[in-house]
């Protein structure tokens, strides 16, 4: 890979060398073509709906408070010209020059790629000294923002705020980012933004579940998919003397019968091509509003050529193919086409193939995919 601009001039292997999950990393001047500002008016306007994840942080002396959306336009109204942050999730979803900003961090997986967070703060405005479990950039857009950071290991949270924030920051270093400028953290590298003039932060996050949410989400996996024959049964059995005791031979018993459960890397693989694709709770796709037959749809596809929607991810691994948490039924001679449909996410004119047309054409009447559309600059 060529050196990138979005990394401060270095080449993506020497940022997974030297800086992923191992230490911070500002960048000047990382990005400064982002579009059309999304600005307190745009971010108000989308917390404001109900399919969009939202949340408002103020601290009004000395205290913290939390709201989450969806908002009523007389809130915004209240709001004081300092000391506030509203911020709004997976803004990649809804904006098309958003969503294109987050695929330019394609250096990483898109298995471990979240979302685009937007938020905006007048002077003053933060979330406090605080940690994040993920890696994140923090990309400033318009305005100027002042960023301390930590590597102390202690997390002590004010105790009864509503969020997360540390009760003992210590700056080891200190940054004012100007448009453009980009700031990489690692995971619980203890950070504090503040801003010093009216701006937004554009955050691309990075997904790292907890070990109990994997082994939860397996397990309801593996439930769906357990057929064990059998049935519990004793005819060797004795009288006990404490009827209300749980024995050892049961114990036993049932031990072995569940023993019968068990999995390999196939079955993991799988697990994470549903668990991984799988959207979000407030995530729906809309269908054609004037659909097209499949012969329209072929017409179209080979003229147009089709892309992604923006609230959709293939992901893929030896052979399988998983979108939106379903397991596509792909042939084996289109393997490498939906491999760079999966990269890419958009097949050309050039691309397609009649034996795409059938799986396409069920994509296309869900939702997951349409005709490319063009991109605001």
């Amino acid at each position: 890979m060529k050196p990138m601009t979005l990394l401060g001039g270095i080449t993506p292997e020497q940022f997974l060398n030297e800086y992923w999950q191992k230490k911070p990393l500002l960048i000047r001047g990382a990005l400064t073509d982002v579009g059309p500002h999304v600005d307190f008016k745009c971010l108000s306007e989308l917390a404001m709906q109900e399919d969009v994840e939202s949340r408002l942080i103020e601290n009004r002396n000395g205290k913290w408070h939390l709201e989450r959306g969806p908002f009523r336009p007389a809130r915004f109204r209240k709001l004081g010209e300092t000391d506030w942050t509203i911020l709004v999730q997976n803004v990649n979803h809804h904006l098309p020059h958003i969503d294109k900003i987050l695929w330019q961090f394609d250096f990483i997986p898109f298995a471990r790629l979240d979302d685009l967070m937007i938020s905006y703060a007048p002077p003053g405005g933060t979330v406090g000294p605080h940690f994040d479990s993920y890696d994140v950039f923090l990309l400033q857009v318009g305005g100027r923002k002042r960023w301390q950071i930590s590597s102390q290991a202690d997390d002590d949270f004010i105790p009864d705020a509503p969020i997360r924030v540390l009760q003992d920051f210590r700056v080891e270093e200190e940054f004012v980012l100007e448009h453009g400028d980009m700031l990489y953290l690692p995971p619980k590298c203890a950070h504090y933004g503040v801003a010093l003039e009216p701006g937004m932060t554009y955050s691309i996050g990075f997904r790292a579940a907890p070990t109990q949410e994997l082994a939860t989400q397996f397990l309801v996996y593996m439930q769906d998919r357990i057929c064990l024959e059998g049935r519990y049964a004793d005819p060797e059995l004795q009288r006990q003397p404490d009827p209300a005791r749980i024995s050892d031979e049961m114990v036993d018993k049932v031990s072995q019968m569940l023993s019968q459960i068990s999995w390999d890397k196939q079955v993991v693989s799988d697990f994470l091509g549903h668990y991984l694709t799988e959207p979000k709770p407030h995530v729906f796709y809309d269908a054609p509003e004037d659909e097209l037959d499949e012969d329209e749809f072929a017409t179209a596809l080979v003229e147009k050529g089709i892309e992604l929607d923006r609230k959709s991810l293939i992901l893929f691994r030896n052979g399988m193919f998983y979108c939106n948490g379903e397991l596509l039924e792909i042939e084996p001679d289109d393997v490498a086409v939906w491999q760079q449909f999966a990269n890419q996410r958009r097949l050309s004119a050039a691309d397609i193939r009649p034996s795409l047309l059938d799986q396409l054409y069920q994509g296309y009447l869900t939702g997951y995919w349409h005709f490319p559309q063009s991109v605001a600059k």
